[in-house]
């Protein structure tokens, strides 16, 4: 009988071991399992956050949230007498610089709007607040990068000398001591000051005053940018061009230094626009290859 009960205490001894065992093992397996859901959807939130992040900046880049002088609008301050970069056809201004500017807008989500003024009124107006980008056919100079930041340049420009077609004048070399035509506040301007001396260069408000000065015999010669030097002597009879270069020089757009963000985006834009051919495709529109 004793050992009949002994038998069934181990029994019941064992019974509740195993009970407890298992009860312990469910436990951790339990706790085992709820840790690794806790975190899986951390992870997975994490992820859903990561993704969320990246879809967010694509459409900053795409949708152009940066900021500007109005919202939704990419302004662009400009001096529209300077052809093929920007000029008008009516009341329009059509030209390289307008259809690349177009290009960006449509890159960042926005609308262009186009102020004409002086050239020497750009890098102030930006400066200020009052446009967005200066595009103009802009030459990056020490000077300028004092007041504003610039973008990666998207054209390259020449320096070049204009005279009539009996001028003595037949190359870069006999400028000294003659009387020089040029566009304010451009490069051509500052390079003759520099080179010849304030006394012997006459700044007019665009080129085409310059030109017809020449034309008038008012100076001896207009230095300005290829392009638009084609464009006038096509236009006037009697101009031609020196061969010889005056200076090489590279565009770039001219952007407030207080606003980093709309820089950056512009340069993402414009460096996506001159790998896929859309800048060139621009250029050889207006610029016939010789």
């Amino acid at each position: 009988m004793k050992k009949l009960a002994a038998v069934f205490l181990a029994g019941i001894m064992c019974a509740s071991l195993a009970a407890c065992g298992s009860g312990a093992a469910d436990d951790a397996a339990s706790t085992d399992t709820q840790t690794a859901t806790e975190e899986t959807v951390e992870e997975t939130e994490e992820t859903a956050d990561d993704a969320a992040a990246a879809d967010t900046e694509g459409e900053t880049a795409e949708a152009g949230e940066v900021t500007t002088v109005t919202e939704g609008i990419l302004t662009m301050g400009t001096n529209a007498a300077f052809p093929p970069y920007e000029y008008y056809e009516g009341d329009t201004v059509v030209g390289i610089d307008a259809e690349i500017a177009q290009a960006i807008a449509e890159k960042l989500g926005l609308s262009l709007e186009i102020v004409d003024m002086d050239f020497n009124s750009i890098i102030t107006a930006v400066q200020s607040g009052k446009v967005d980008v200066g595009i103009a056919g802009m030459t990056v100079d020490p000077e300028r990068l004092e007041n504003v930041d610039f973008t990666d340049s998207y054209a390259t420009g020449v320096q070049v000398v204009i005279v009539t077609e009996d001028s003595d004048i037949a190359s870069v070399d006999d400028l000294e001591g003659k009387l020089i035509g040029t566009q304010e506040g451009t490069t051509g301007w500052d390079y003759c000051s520099t080179d010849y001396g304030d006394d012997m260069v006459i700044p007019y408000t665009n080129g085409a005053t310059a030109v017809q000065a020449l034309l008038d015999g008012k100076v001896d010669c207009v230095v300005i940018d290829q392009q638009p030097a084609l464009s006038f002597v096509e236009a006037n009879e009697g101009l031609k061009i020196l061969e010889t270069e005056y200076a090489v020089e590279d565009y770039a757009i001219a952007v407030s230094k207080d606003n980093t963000a709309l820089r950056d985006a512009i340069n993402t834009a414009l460096n996506e626009l001159i790998e896929d051919g859309t800048v060139q495709g621009i250029l050889d529109k207006y610029i016939t290859a010789e």
